[in-house]
């Protein structure tokens, strides 16, 4: 009897946990106005072509929030592995888009790894731009009220759920083998995106994850519309960055990856203790270190998508099995110096990020991937998206969430 009582205990026990972390993510939802149910998907494809030797990209697009469409580009191998592959989700800092360097290589290099990947356009840039510009940054525009942050901050969280909806149905991809990388920016939206959604199996959040307290780095950013007020809106958790770090344990696993010299999110600052000390507070909620967060860095180095690199490569080998990949196969791979590569290939970079310390810096991992043409990463045709451009740009989304001020 006292073992059936103590195994029913902890049943309970259990089952009120996974009750309370259900209802905060329906709170987190709520705060940043995330549609639940989420929209039908509606997917369109337009066409594909091989991008690189090897591997496929095909153009499309889903449904997101506020009446509006994303444009995506998915990366797969030409020659498909026998049964289903895992699914990676790429989501861009600020001012990129599925037009950037470490987009298209971080799809190129997947897919050669036997993985689907999709790269997309934030809101303001790209496609979703009305003049199809890249870096215009359009989404840090400050609008009042304050409630426009918060719904910008759940369009960016409706727009990765939305993504992962887009791989589950696809019947070439194992959804339980689902996840999300994303960089600066797009790791602060991944920061909440993978805490609220269950479906994924692995997050990968560089240059950041560093979610702090009260008057902390996201609390004073100056990107308010896309940083400071989604995480403010957070506050009702507590102590968000344990809390939301619990819930990402609940859903599976998380890696965190920084430079040791990222100046553009504190890492020099506030060092690796900050990440042990949030390490130890997650665990404690959790109850357990099982899936709670990893974390790692690169010496020397700044303002990075890590996401492209060795060690991160292999912390998803593990996680996802990719089937052209193993562990070993990894270690042997060459590495490409970003800098010299886009100089020979006339590939862009922001002109504050082309440096040794930063992007340019970078060894990603593998070698031959080609630089690719501006235009063979537009997802829809342009006399597709000239007609349909409303479904798409910054100016609907903000006359749509105007309409909807409470």
């Amino acid at each position: 009897m006292r073992v059936g009582a103590v195994c029913l205990a902890v049943i309970l026990v259990t089952t009120a946990l996974a009750a309370s972390r259900e209802d905060l993510r329906k709170q987190m939802r709520a705060a940043l106005f995330v549609p639940d149910p989420l929209p039908a998907l509606a997917p369109e494809t337009y066409g594909q072509n091989e991008i690189a030797p090897g591997v496929i990209a095909e153009r499309v697009s889903y449904a997101t929030d506020y009446g509006l469409r994303v444009p995506a580009i998915v990366y797969r191998p030409a020659q498909r592995p026998a049964g289903k592959m895992p699914g990676l989700i790429v989501v861009n800092g600020h001012g990129g888009d599925k037009y950037s360097w470490y987009a298209f290589y971080s799809g190129i290099l997947y897919a050669r790894a036997g993985a689907t990947v999709l790269t997309y356009d934030p809101i303001g840039e790209g496609e979703r731009n009305a003049q199809r510009k890249n870096g215009t940054r359009q989404h840090d525009r400050n609008v009042e009220p304050e409630e426009m942050g918060r719904r910008m901050g759940g369009l960016m969280m409706t727009d990765v759920m939305q993504a992962v909806s887009y791989l589950a149905q696809r019947p070439d991809v194992d959804t339980r083998r689902l996840a999300a990388m994303g960089y600066s920016m797009g790791s602060f939206v991944l920061g909440l995106a993978c805490a609220a959604e269950t479906r994924l199996n692995a997050c990968v959040l560089v240059g950041g994850g560093n979610l702090d307290g009260e008057g902390g780095y996201w609390d004073s950013s100056s990107k308010k519309m896309c940083h400071s007020i989604p995480y403010g809106a957070m506050k009702f958790l507590g102590d968000r960055g344990a809390v939301l770090y619990d819930l990402h344990a609940d859903r599976g696993a998380t890696l965190l990856w920084n430079g040791t010299a990222d100046d553009v999110v504190s890492i020099p600052r506030i060092g690796a203790g900050f990440f042990d000390d949030l390490r130890k507070r997650t665990i404690a909620l959790h109850g357990s270190a099982k899936d709670v967060f990893e974390f790692g860095f690169t010496q020397g180095t700044g303002h990075r998508p890590y996401f492209v690199t060795r060690p991160v490569a292999l912390w998803l080998e593990h996680r996802l099995d990719f089937p052209n990949w193993t562990v070993e196969s990894i270690a042997k791979m060459p590495e490409t110096h970003i800098l010299e590569w886009a100089e020979k290939g006339g590939v862009p970079i922001d002109k504050a990020y082309a440096t040794e310390l930063r992007e340019g810096g970078t060894r990603a991992l593998g070698e031959g991937v080609p630089a690719v043409a501006h235009d063979r990463l537009n997802a829809l045709p342009e006399d597709r998206w000239q007609r349909d451009r409303e479904k798409y740009v910054y100016e609907s989304w903000l006359k749509a969430a105007q309409a909807r001020l409470k």
